[in-house]
């Protein structure tokens, strides 16, 4: 089967998605606590308990989903692909299997299809979050289906 692209623009101020299983959310906050100045000027959601995690730990604003094993993951990967998530930055837990393990799958498929970036560990996250393009614009390439018609006899 062909794919085409598409082109879309991720402007400066990014949206951001902060997701942690719960062996990596101490983790999470540590490392966004490191980078509050940074993260500020975007525009921050994240997974239930995480995102009020953050908020209480830090000064920044994050909306709030419901918990990844709720629905969380299909919600954000729902954002994903309504574009209004442009960066993940999601400490899961390889060890571990989690309940919700498809919904992640789901996740990290949709983040690719979208050609977002995503960080699942700090090391990735450093990287992104002193990449140029963090504070810059950024175009992507997104896959698109191309339209091939079925003919019936």
């Amino acid at each position: 089967m062909k794919y085409g692209y598409r082109l879309s623009k991720l402007n400066e101020v990014k949206n951001i998605a902060l997701i942690a299983h719960d062996s990596k959310k101490s983790e999470l906050i540590e490392w966004v606590q490191k980078h509050e100045k940074p993260l500020a000027p975007h525009k921050l959601a994240g997974t239930g308990t995480t995102a009020n995690l953050i908020e209480q730990h830090t000064k920044l604003s994050v909306k709030g989903f419901k918990s990844g094993p709720l629905g969380g993951d299909l919600q954000v990967g729902a954002a994903i692909a309504e574009e209004e998530i442009d960066l993940m930055i999601f400490f899961w837990d390889p060890l571990e299997a989690q309940p919700h393990d498809p919904d992640v799958k789901a996740l990290l498929r949709i983040a690719a299809l979208y050609d977002i970036p995503v960080a699942p560990n700090k090391a990735t996250a450093d990287f992104i979050i002193s990449s140029r393009f963090f504070n810059d614009e950024y175009e992507r390439k997104i896959v698109t289906k191309e339209f091939h018609p079925i003919t019936l006899k």
